[in-house]
């Protein structure tokens, strides 16, 4: 089953197209990252699946179902989840409490100004699991704006996968991270996306071949190839375009 699928998608602001004919399907369960110089339009295209931005044309599709023209939340409830270049959390609320928020809708609570979300079993067990996987439950009373970047960016991952969402879109995770800091957020990402269809972007080479199912190089708003990452590694455009020499 094909749990993304893009057709002839195009984006343009003004007379500047950024997203040119994009034509992708990511089965389901596969983990697919995208690739491509600054500019490339990477982000953009991310900002059109999840529903940042409208499509100039084209059809993009989630489980069958189509999206394109629906707004991020509408999206979002259909089973598709994303991260963002910069880490978006709530820094005044507790570890817990910004994961709690994430579960709630998930479980079916919507808002009430007549319950109390302290005695909700389920939503805290939920949240409890997520904390202990992603490997923050020693600081689940912590604000989350004292945590150091890399602890901030595998809160992130654990917001973004809370919902329960199928198709987890993660833009840039490992970006401004250390080494060790990278091994441990591949790691990660490996064990919260199990099960899961994950479309990623990321610049680390080393992270994109060590996770990737299958990868899409994406250059002046045009994919130039789609591939196993052993073919893209000898794809000679791709090694024109994007990776040079690099790619050895």
């Amino acid at each position: 089953m094909t749990a993304l699928s893009l057709q002839n998608v195009t984006k343009s602001f003004g007379q500047m197209e950024i997203i040119r004919g994009v034509t992708l399907d990511v089965p389901e369960g596969e983990r697919h990252a995208v690739i491509g110089p600054n500019g490339a339009g990477k982000s953009t295209l991310f900002n059109l699946i999840s529903g940042r931005f409208p499509v100039s044309s084209g059809s993009i599709r989630l489980e069958d179902q189509e999206i394109s023209g629906l707004k991020s939340y509408e999206i979002n409830r259909r089973g598709l989840s994303r991260s963002f270049q910069v880490t978006n959390i709530f820094p005044r609320l507790s570890v817990y409490e910004n994961i709690r928020c994430a579960v709630l809708w998930s479980l079916g609570y919507k808002y009430s100004f007549w319950r109390g979300v302290n005695g909700l079993a389920d939503a805290r067990e939920r949240s409890e699991d997520i904390m202990e996987r992603i490997g923050l439950a020693a600081r689940r009373r912590d604000q989350a704006g004292v945590l150091t970047y890399a602890e901030q960016r595998a809160l992130e991952i654990g917001i973004t996968i809370a919902g329960g969402a199928r198709v987890i879109l993660l833009d840039e995770p490992m970006a401004g991270m250390s080494r060790s800091e990278t091994e441990h957020a591949v790691a990660l990402v490996r064990k919260m996306t199990e099960g899961k269809t994950l479309l990623m972007v990321e610049h680390d080479m080393g992270v994109v071949f060590g996770i990737a199912d299958r990868i899409s190089v994406l250059v002046y708003g045009k994919i130039i190839a789609s591939d196993t990452p052993q073919a893209i590694r000898e794809n000679a455009a791709v090694k024109e375009a994007y990776l040079g020499e690099a790619a050895h």
